[in-house]
This record gives structure tokens, C-alpha cells and sequence, in this order.
């Protein structure tokens, strides 16, 4: 069984990227767990003097959730033309830690407008030295939409579908590493 750990740069209650990982979650394919982080919110600022001992418990629950999972798949909004904080901040605490180094990760977006975020947290994972599978894609247009809407697109068969093979892909990808 693949582990994957997805995390939404979102901590909006009715984010799209959040609904986007928890659809991907539930349609993945037979052999693969997906799970979505929940602390981002939770994570004090990075600080280069709390590593070691000092890592404060909701950076080492997140490190721990990395370094064990096989793959990370990342889903954000794009704010001001860039990443959001509580997502750069999360990666931050991995920065000098081995959880990302050769790690498979993959980009999913719930809007086809978040093309600036999306380079910049491309650069900021290989970087960081994750193994960025970019030969898959997944867009779900998801922006602008209330909860129930984001509920009737996730749930259409071909967007059920679309998320599978994503994942699927992701899977090989992991599994030929």
C-alpha cells in the first residue's frame, strides 16, 4: 500500500484545493492511501533556533508525516502571484531535513489562474531537492465555486476518473523510483 500524504497551501474552511485533496483521497486508486495533512494552521513560524530537540510538536508530527509517507502531492492557491505563507512556512520546516530529499511530490490545482504560484512553488520543491513528477496533470476548476457546486464537479464520473489515473500515475512514478 502506498502512502501519500496531500497538503492543501489553503486554511480557508470552503478552500477548493482542500476539496480537490480530499476527492483525490477518496477516489484513489487500489493500492494507494491518500492523506490529507490537517496542521498547516497549527505550525508556528519557522525559526532555524527551534530544529533539533527544540522542534516545536506540530512541526515534527508534520516532518514525521514527510519522512514516512512515498509520495506528496500539493495543492495551493496563488496569493499576490505567489505561494501562500502557512504552505511556504510548512516547507520551510523541512528545508534542513532529510523528509524531501529525492521524495516524490506532485502539483494538482483546483484553478487554471494560479500560474505564478504554481513556478514558484515548482522551484521551491526542486529546491528543496522533491523528485517533482510533472508529466502528470491535474486541473479541476474548482475557483469561484460554493461547497455543494465543488461536491457536483468532484462527484461527475469523468472528474472521479481524471483524479484516478492522476493518482495512478503518481503511483508508477513512486514505484519506479
Amino acid at each position: 500500500m502506498l502512502n501519500i500524504l496531500a497538503i492543501s497551501g489553503s486554511l480557508r474552511a470552503a478552500s477548493t484545493n482542500s476539496a480537490l485533496l480530499a476527492a483525490l483521497a477518496e477516489n484513489a486508486p487500489a493500492g494507494c492511501r491518500v492523506t490529507v495533512y490537517d496542521g498547516l494552521g497549527r505550525l508556528p513560524i519557522f525559526n532555524p533556533d527551534d530544529e533539533g530537540e527544540r522542534t516545536p510538536p506540530e512541526a515534527a508530527r508534520l516532518i514525521e508525516a514527510v519522512t514516512a509517507a512515498d509520495g506528496v502531492i500539493v495543492s495551493c492557491p496563488e496569493y499576490a502571484h505567489g505561494v501562500p505563507g502557512g504552505l511556504k512556512n510548512s516547507l520551510d520546516w523541512l528545508v534542513s531535513r532529510d523528509a524531501a530529499v529525492g521524495k516524490p511530490a506532485m502539483l494538482v490545482h483546483a484553478s487554471p489562474r494560479s500560474l505564478y504560484a504554481r513556478a514558484a512553488l515548482s522551484e521551491i520543491m526542486r529546491t528543496m531537492s522533491f523528485a517533482l513528477h510533472e508529466e502528470t496533470t491535474l486541473e479541476i476548476v474548482l475557483i469561484g465555486k460554493k461547497p455543494p457546486e465543488m461536491e457536483a464537479i468532484l462527484a461527475e464520473a469523468a472528474r472521479r476518473l481524471a483524479m484516478r489515473d492522476a493518482v495512478q500515475a503518481f503511483a508508477d512514478f513512486i514505484g519506479s523510483r
